[in-house]
C-alpha cells in the first residue's frame, strides 16, 4: 500500500466529523420533536378540560349516535320511500320490528320503526287503558328529566301521541297499516345534544298478553341507551370556539366514533405529495417513524389507532403523521376526556409543524454541504501532501540507489540535506551512512599498498635469513622444512610484488602526462604481440585502418590491454578464441576485448573491478605453486579507464557464448 493511499486513508478519518454533527443535529431535532410533542399534548389536555366543562357530559355507558342527516325531502306520510332514496342505513333491529331508521334536520330527530304484528289490537292512546292495545313506547332523558310517548292509533292517520308531561317536546308522526303489522314516521324536537333515547314495541295481541320488545333500552333503568347527537352539530358548536388557527379538533367517543370535528390545518394531508432532495434526507435520516396518514382522515367515523385506544385508557399519545407538504408533517395528540374522573372519550388535536422539518432540513442541508467541502478540502491537501512527500522519498530512495556507481564508487549526493524536517534527517543520517562506507572503500583501496609496505622488511629479513641458512650445514630432514620455508616465502614475496606494482600503477596512473596519439596503432600492436603467446587459441583483431587519433596515456592503455589479455587467456579454454576490438563512439573510443570464457555469475558483473576481487580458483593456484592471483588487474583496468574519463565494465555475451569487457574512454583532459 502506497504513502499516498494510506493518506488516502487517513483522510476517510475525516468523516466523522459529518457523522458527529449528524448526531447532534438528531439529538437537536429528538429534543425539539419531544418538546413539541409536549407542547401539544399540554395544548390538547387544557382545551380537553375546556371542552368538558362547556359541552355536555359523554355518558360512561350506553351508546351513542350521531344521527345522520335527514333527507331534504321527507314528508312524515309513513312511507318509507324517503328513507330509502335518501339511502340511509337502517338501525340494527330484531324480530319483530322490520326495518328502524333514524336521522336528524335542524335539531328534529326523524324516525321510522315499522312492526311486524299480524294480531293488531289497535287503539288510541288511553291512559285508563294502558297495554291493552298495540303501541311503541318512546322514553327521552333530558338530564334529570324523563319524558314518555305513547304512540298508538286505532286507525291509519295522523299519529295519536299521548305524553306524560306537558313540557316535553312536541313529537308528532304518521301511522299506517301494513299487510304484515304496522309502521310509524314520526318527527321529535331536540332541544340539544346528548339526549338518551329509549324506544319499545309493545304488542297487545300475542299469546300469554302483552309483550314488550325493545328498540332501545330505557334510560331511567340503566338500560342500553341510545345518545343522541346531532350530525356535525353540537360537539362542533363545543369545539369551534377552542380550535387554535391551523389546527383541528375531533372528539371521539367511548368506542372511538367521530362525535364531532372542527378546524382545519393549514396544509392538507398526504395526497399528492412532492419529494424534495432535503426532505428526502431529512425522511431517511431524522424523521421519526410516521404512521399513514389515511389512519386520521378527517372523513373517518371511527378512528381506530392505536393512540386513540391508549387515550381512552387515561394516557396521553401523539404520533407524527405527513401531509401533502414535504416540508410539513402533522403532528396529532390525543388526550382523554374526563368527567367526574371517568374517561368518557379522547380529543384528537392536529397541527402543522412546519417549522421543525424546516429547521432540521436546514441543519441537515448546511451540515451535508459543509461537510462536503470540510472533507474535500481535506482529502485534496492531504492528497497533495502525500504527493509531495511521496515524491521526496522516491527521490532520496532514487538518490540513495545511485549513490553506488557501478565501478564501485559512492557519489553521496543526496537530496534535501537542508530540510528541518523527518525528510531532511534521513537524507543526513544515509549522508553519514555514505560517507562511513567511502571512507571503508577508500581503505581496502590502499589496503594493498599498506600491507606491501608493511611487510617487505620483514620479508626481507625472512628471506636473507634463508639465504644465509643455505650456507649452513644442516642435515636432511632439517633441509626439508628450510625449502618449505624459502617456498613459502618466494609466495608471499609474490604477493607482495604484485601489490605494490599495483600501488605503483596507482601513482603512475595519477602521474601519467597525456599526449596525442594513434590509438590504431597501439592496440594493433598489442594484439599482433598476443598472438605469439596465445599458445593454440585463436586471437581476432577488430581495428580500423585509419588512425584514431586520441589524447591519452598510450603506455597505461597498453597496460589494460596486457591486463584485459591476461584475463581473457586465463578463462579462455584451449582452442578457444579471443577477440580485441576498437571502435569510435559517439564522445570517445571503445576497446573491448571478447573471449569464449564461461560467462560471469551476474552478481559479479559489477564487482569485477573491485581491488582484491577475483574469480580465479586460488586453491589450485596454490596447489600448483603459484601465486595467488589477488583481482588486482582488472582494478588497474578501471583506473586507467578512469583516468582516461571513462570507464570499464563486464557483459556476457549473447548465448553465453563468452565474456566481453568494454573500455569506453574519452580522453584525458588537455
Amino acid at each position: 500500500m502506497t504513502l499516498r493511499l494510506k493518506l488516502f486513508l487517513i483522510a476517510l478519518v475525516t468523516l466523522l466529523l459529518p457523522w458527529a454533527g449528524f448526531q447532534f443535529i438528531k439529538q437537536m431535532e429528538l429534543l425539539l420533536r419531544e418538546g413539541q410533542e409536549r407542547a401539544q399534548l399540554s395544548s390538547a389536555r387544557a382545551l380537553a378540560q375546556a371542552f368538558v366543562a362547556t359541552a355536555p357530559a359523554l355518558p360512561a355507558t350506553g351508546r351513542v349516535a350521531v344521527l345522520p342527516d335527514a333527507p331534504p325531502v321527507l314528508l312524515l306520510d309513513g312511507s318509507p320511500d324517503d328513507w330509502q332514496e335518501a339511502a340511509l342505513q337502517p338501525w340494527p333491529s330484531v324480530a319483530p320490528l322490520g326495518r328502524v331508521h333514524l336521522a336528524a334536520r335542524a335539531s328534529t330527530l326523524f324516525g321510522l320503526i315499522e312492526v311486524k304484528d299480524r294480531s293488531r289490537v289497535r287503539a288510541d292512546p288511553d291512559p285508563l287503558n294502558v297495554g291493552a292495545s298495540d303501541h311503541i313506547e318512546l322514553r327521552l332523558g333530558a338530564g334529570d328529566r324523563r319524558y314518555v310517548y305513547e304512540l298508538g292509533n286505532a286507525a291509519p292517520g295522523p299519529l295519536q301521541v299521548r305524553v306524560d308531561a306537558p313540557d316535553a317536546p312536541a313529537l308528532q308522526g304518521e301511522w299506517v297499516e301494513t299487510g304484515d303489522g304496522y309502521r310509524v314516521e314520526f318527527s321529535l324536537f331536540l332541544p340539544r345534544d346528548g339526549l338518551a333515547l329509549a324506544a319499545h314495541v309493545v304488542d297487545a295481541g300475542g299469546q300469554g298478553g302483552a309483550r314488550t320488545y325493545p328498540v332501545f333500552g330505557d334510560p331511567g333503568r340503566g338500560e342500553d341507551t341510545l345518545l343522541l347527537w346531532l350530525s356535525d352539530a353540537g360537539f362542533t358548536r363545543a369545539l369551534q370556539p377552542l380550535v387554535p388557527p391551523g389546527a383541528r379538533l375531533r372528539v371521539l367517543a367511548a368506542d372511538a366514533r367521530v362525535l364531532g370535528k372542527a378546524g382545519k390545518l393549514d396544509v392538507g394531508d398526504s395526497e399528492s405529495r412532492t419529494l424534495w432532495p432535503n426532505s428526502w434526507i431529512y425522511r431517511a435520516l431524522l424523521a421519526p417513524p410516521l404512521v399513514d396518514a389515511s389512519d386520521y382522515a378527517w372523513d373517518l367515523d371511527t378512528l381506530d389507532v392505536d393512540e386513540v385506544w391508549q387515550a381512552l385508557t387515561g394516557i396521553e399519545a401523539s404520533v407524527w403523521r405527513p401531509s401533502n407538504n414535504e416540508r410539513t408533517v402533522i403532528v396529532a395528540a390525543v388526550v382523554p376526556l374526563r368527567w367526574d374522573g371517568a374517561v368518557r372519550g379522547a380529543l384528537v388535536m392536529e397541527q402543522s409543524s412546519d417549522a421543525l422539518l424546516v429547521i432540521a432540513n436546514d441543519a441537515v442541508a448546511k451540515l451535508m454541504a459543509t461537510s462536503l467541502i470540510a472533507v474535500l478540502i481535506a482529502s485534496l491537501v492531504l492528497f497533495g501532501f502525500a504527493g509531495i512527500l511521496s515524491f521526496r522519498i522516491r527521490r532520496l530512495r532514487n538518490a540513495t540507489e545511485r549513490a553506488l556507481r557501478p565501478d564501485g564508487r559512492l557519489d553521496p549526493k543526496l537530496p534535501h540535506l537542508q530540510s528541518v524536517d523527518e525528510v531532511g534527517d534521513l537524507s543526513r543520517s544515509f549522508a553519514r551512512l555514505l560517507d562511513e562506507i567511502g571512507g571503508y572503500n577508500d581503505y581496502l583501496r590502499t589496503l594493498a599498498s599498506k600491507l606491501s609496505h608493511e611487510l617487505n622488511t620483514p620479508l626481507a629479513i625472512v628471506r636473507s635469513s634463508l639465504d644465509n641458512l643455505d650456507h649452513e650445514p644442516l642435515p636432511p630432514e632439517a633441509r626439508v622444512y628450510a625449502d618449505r620455508a624459502r617456498a613459502g616465502a618466494d609466495r608471499l614475496w609474490g604477493i607482495l610484488r604484485t601489490m605494490h606494482e599495483a600501488s605503483r600503477m596507482e601513482k603512475a596512473i595519477k602521474a601519467a602526462e597525456a599526449e596525442d596519439f594513434d590509438l590504431t596503432r597501439v592496440v594493433r600492436g598489442c594484439a599482433e604481440a598476443y598472438r605469439g603467446i596465445a599458445g593454440n587459441r585463436q586471437v581476432h583483431m577488430m581495428v580500423p585502418e585509419s588512425p584514431i587519433r586520441f589524447h591519452g596515456a598510450p603506455d597505461l592503455i597498453a597496460q589494460a590491454l596486457d591486463k584485459l589479455f591476461d584475463n581473457a587467456k586465463g578463462f579462455t579454454p584451449e582452442g578457444g578464441w579471443i577477440r580485441i576490438k576498437l571502435a569510435l563512439d559517439v564522445d570517445g573510443v571503445e576497446i573491448s576485448v571478447a573471449n569464449s570464457g564461461p560467462p560471469l555469475p551476474a552478481k559479479m558483473q559489477e564487482r569485477l573491478f573491485d581491488s582484491l576481487v577475483s574469480m580465479r580458483d586460488t586453491g589450485s593456484l596454490r596447489a600448483a605453486g603459484e601465486v595467488p592471483h589477488l583481482g588486482l588487474g582488472l582494478y588497474i583496468v578501471r583506473l586507467i579507464a578512469e583516468a582516461h574519463d571513462g570507464s570499464a565494465l563486464a557483459y556476457n555475451l549473447p548465448a553465453e557464448a563468452g565474456v566481453e569487457f568494454r573500455l569506453h574512454l574519452k580522453g584525458m583532459p588537455r
